[in-house]
């Protein structure tokens, strides 16, 4: 059932929303903007309350912002956990994930999920260590589906009054080859993922490079999501 009225004025997360056009231009997973945006969820010990904020690069990358803001503004007790849940639009870049390791590492209690719509300059190799280093130090690193984009629409997004299930409905396929890609990245396989855009008319091209390492290693659930092989028959 849809509802007719937009976020109430009640409510207390309604200034830090962002606009739907921004949650389209920064989420479109065909998109390749520069700029990075951050939604974020923080969760402190056993209490049922979420406090949700947005941030933008700046001079830094969003993640460097969201640390420096949380540790200038909260204090940490060992005792106390808190569970942080990321939407990035870029995945982490080298440095980044440095200062994320850097972080959890001097707060033992976090706990840190990250949801991405894309995946940052994912061939170079810095970056794809990053990720790795990220995955080894127990952060869970995710593509975002269409379950991740409905709750980003509901919980950050200033939507129109009886437009709550009008969210953006982005093609599945781009959200699998990268998610098919974040896989090669954990499993230490090379790039199997090729992006290319013409500037002219604004379209992105995405083509897959699967190698035998590819086929014989990537749990082959992953691959049949794609459609990119079928399922063996056999003949009686």
């Amino acid at each position: 059932m849809t509802s007719e009225k937009g976020p109430s004025t009640g409510d207390p997360t309604l200034r830090r929303r962002i606009e739907p056009w921004e949650f389209d231009i920064f989420y479109d997973p065909r998109e390749l903007r520069k700029e990075a945006c951050l939604l974020y969820e923080i969760k402190w010990g056993m209490s049922w309350k979420i406090w949700r904020s947005s941030g933008k690069n700046t001079t830094n990358h969003v993640e460097v912002n969201f640390i420096e803001k949380f540790t200038s503004e909260r204090r940490f007790h060992s005792s106390i956990s808190c569970s942080i849940t990321w939407f990035l639009s870029w995945s982490p870049c080298w440095d980044c994930s440095q200062a994320i390791r850097k972080f959890l590492s001097q707060h033992p209690g976090v706990t840190l999920v990250i949801y991405v719509a894309r995946l940052f300059w994912h061939t170079d190799q810095q970056n794809r260590q990053g990720l790795r280093d990220l995955v080894n130090s127990g952060v869970t690193i995710q593509m975002m589906t269409a379950s991740e984009y409905y709750h980003c629409w509901r919980n950050f997004v200033n939507y129109p009054p009886g437009e709550e299930a009008h969210w953006p409905r982005y093609p599945p396929l781009w959200m699998m080859l990268y998610a098919l890609e974040l896989h090669c990245i954990i499993l230490s396989l090379p790039p199997c993922l090729k992006i290319s855009r013409r500037w002219q008319n604004h379209l992105t091209f995405f083509r897959l490079h699967l190698q035998n390492c590819h086929y014989q290693t990537i749990p082959p659930h992953i691959l049949l999501a794609t459609g990119l092989i079928q399922p063996s028959v056999t003949w009686r």
